[in-house]
């Protein structure tokens, strides 16, 4: 290949991660605070993955939240219901790792990165009020992930020779020697290849989005679900499962895709491939589910696979209805949905009429459900008499006088427990010998997230997907740190496997120097001195014009020469070209070959943005040649414009001026 470097400034004896979501942020983080060096890299020209479009909240059992709330829960409560929902077919080893290190997460979520998860809600197969978050205007994944992605980011501006970020970096083969994990081939910018070593955490996500790769993994093992669309990004295309498959690592359950029942409908697309989710959180706090002929047909609060399996049974349109009092206790969620024209706002006698019957009909049938909910609050102890066996009724009484917020929605291809088989320790398994019932750890690598199979059995509990991510994501660091000081400990000619005999050389370490980092509440760093070993990255062949690389700063945009135009500076480092831009002239920019979009009186051209956007090319298409100020507030702080996409600010609304916090 062309371009060949040799990468310089990459923090010495690394730990690995790959993926730049939840729980790869997780891994780093956590491997950071227990003193070793950092290389995460991601295909992805942003950090994020799916981690981002988790809207209910984040699980945890026994939290000093629930304690506040005077919610008694247990951890014994949580994992029960987690091998339930599973269908008793989760591991219970990994089931207990996440439930009884649940609190763990939650807390230190809100003490390392000063989060806010104070609000708690119930989610279907639930038996608590347990998935956590918080009062900002945020959807829960967002605000979580973004929080870490932003710290680790910091840190490694702050210090290059501890943490390197390097996106738009494909990982395409791992280094193996024996049962070792020696390190990873990656692609950087679709065109360099380079080897890097040190113990490897992978955390590239799940399938639900791979549709058209040729080895899909969907098409192989659900093919029943082809036909649906996913709530997932186009990059969740299961490469970490197939390179571990390949390398000798165990799929496990990767027939079990969670299908999840509220995928919200686009009037004006109702047929695409990509869904936005309705948050659990709606029926958490309230939200009935209406057939075309305006009956209730299910449990709103049952699991996920049962939901979504009664509405197959209905007929379509199916909607997702909240009343005046449900709706209040989510502003955010019904506002980005309304925004987005994902849900409308109706009176009673509106939603009467959109569904075909008469208002009397639909409070005939909310009155049914009025009638259990009463007989539940004043027989706290008894067998419910709602017919679908709903125990719990948040926001009723339900009556057709009120507003209600109405969605409609279908079935979508969501999450999938399926993945590569690991033990509690996050250590990738492969088989012992020719023993298909025993089995060994790949030494050196880690699985974390929804890479991570048979953590969940049959069924995901909502609100867990963002903790399995936070708790394995910090096993898998504190295993490969430890792994990776253990031998850089005892080994003298090795890196990567128990007896010390790798392929490169590694000078014994004569000195590890502990001590407290007092910029990361007391975190441990290991300070390696008198290490005179090459680069723990290298090129996959040689250059011979040796082109240094140093990692670049992913938060700066790229720089391109440009005419010295005047600017609006509001930053250091950051302009605003004085192109003033009337809405006239931004409404004319609303297609995919010229897609201008305004936030905070700025003007964005996002037309060639699509590929390096999270939420991808329909999330921005929903604003072209339009202010899309509310949406943006929901789901960013204002730097991510200076810091992710500064190429794209042409100019500012004429006769306003920039209203950008940063």
């Amino acid at each position: 290949m062309s371009g060949i470097q040799e990468l310089t400034n990459i923090p010495k004896n690394p730990v690995i991660v790959v993926g730049g979501g939840l729980a790869g942020l997780s891994a780093a983080h956590q491997a950071y605070m227990n003193g070793a060096n950092v290389f995460i890299i991601d295909k992805q020209g942003f950090f994020g993955g799916n981690s981002t479009k988790a809207t209910s909240g984040i699980n945890g059992a026994l939290t000093r939240t629930q304690v506040d709330l005077n919610i008694k829960d247990s951890v014994q409560q949580f994992y029960n219901d987690t091998i339930k929902s599973g269908k008793n077919q989760a591991d219970e080893k990994l089931a207990r790792v996440l439930t009884y290190e649940s609190a763990s997460a939650i807390e230190w979520l809100q003490d390392e990165f000063d989060l806010d998860l104070t609000l708690v809600s119930r989610l279907g197969g639930h038996s608590q009020p347990r998935t956590h978050r918080g009062k900002d205007a945020k959807f829960p994944g967002m605000a979580i992930t973004y929080a870490l992605m932003s710290k680790l980011e910091a840190i490694a501006d702050k210090e290059p020779s501890r943490v390197c970020i390097s996106k738009k970096s494909k990982l395409i083969d791992l280094i193996k020697e024996g049962n070792v994990c020696k390190g990873i081939v990656f692609l950087k910018n679709n065109k360099d290849k380079f080897k890097a070593y040190g113990p490897v955490v992978l955390a590239t996500g799940g399938y639900a989005a791979d549709f058209t790769s040729p080895d899909s993994l969907l098409k192989k093992y659900r093919p029943d679900v082809m036909a649906l669309s996913t709530t997932n990004g186009n990059h969740a295309t299961g490469d970490g499962q197939k390179l571990v498959i390949k390398n000798g690592g165990i799929g496990i359950d990767l027939e079990k895709v969670q299908v999840h029942p509220t995928g919200l409908v686009a009037p004006n697309d109702p047929h695409s491939k990509f869904k936005f989710l309705a948050g659990e959180a709606l029926r958490g706090e309230g939200a009935i589910m209406l057939d075309a002929t305006g009956k209730r047909f299910c449990n709103e609060l049952g699991t996920r696979d049962y939901v979504s399996g009664e509405m197959t049974k209905v007929k379509y349109p199916i909607r997702l209805v909240l009343n005046s009092k449900s709706a209040k206790k989510l502003p955010f969620h019904v506002s980005h949905y309304e925004s987005r024209g994902l849900m409308k706002k109706e009176s009673g006698v509106k939603l009467a009429k959109s569904i075909g019957i008469s208002e009397s009909q639909l409070q005939s049938e909310l009155d049914k459900y009025n009638k259990a909910a009463a007989y539940a609050a004043a027989n706290p102890n008894s067998e419910t008499i709602d017919p679908y066996g709903k125990k719990f009724f948040d926001g009723t009484p339900f009556n057709t006088s009120d507003t209600f917020h109405v969605s409609l929605i279908d079935r979508v291809v969501h999450f999938t427990m399926g993945g590569v088989k690991i033990d509690p320790n996050a250590r990738v398994l492969t088989y012992k010998g020719d023993d298909k019932n025993a089995f060994e750890p790949i030494l050196g690598l880690y699985a974390a997230g929804e890479l991570a199979g048979n953590i969940h059995g049959h069924n995901r509990l909502g609100g867990s997907s963002l903790l399995a991510c936070v708790c394995f994501g910090r096993v898998g660091g504190r295993s490969a740190t430890n792994y990776l000081l253990k031998n850089l400990s005892n080994s003298t000619t090795g890196l990567g496997n128990e007896q010390g005999t790798g392929s490169r050389s590694v000078p014994r370490l004569n000195q590890i120097h502990l001590h407290l980092n007092p910029d990361f509440n007391g975190s441990l760093v290991v300070d390696f001195n008198n290490i005179n070993a090459p680069n723990s990255t290298v090129p996959i062949e040689p250059n011979p014009k040796k082109e240094s690389f140093t990692a670049p700063a992913e938060s700066e945009p790229p720089k391109e020469k440009k005419k010295e135009v005047p600017s609006i500076l509001t930053n250091k480092g950051f302009a605003i070209p004085a192109k003033y831009i009337s809405l006239e002239e931004l409404s004319k920019h609303n297609t995919e070959s010229s897609c201008w979009i305004a936030v905070k009186n700025v003007v964005l051209d996002c037309t060639n943005f699509f590929d390096d956007h999270p939420g991808g090319k329909q999330s921005l298409m929903n604003f072209a040649g339009k202010d899309a100020t509310k949406a943006f507030e929901m789901l960013h702080d204002d730097d991510v414009i200076p810091k992710y996409a500064a190429s794209t600010v042409i100019g500012v609304l004429k006769g306003k001026k920039p209203e950008l916090d940063i």
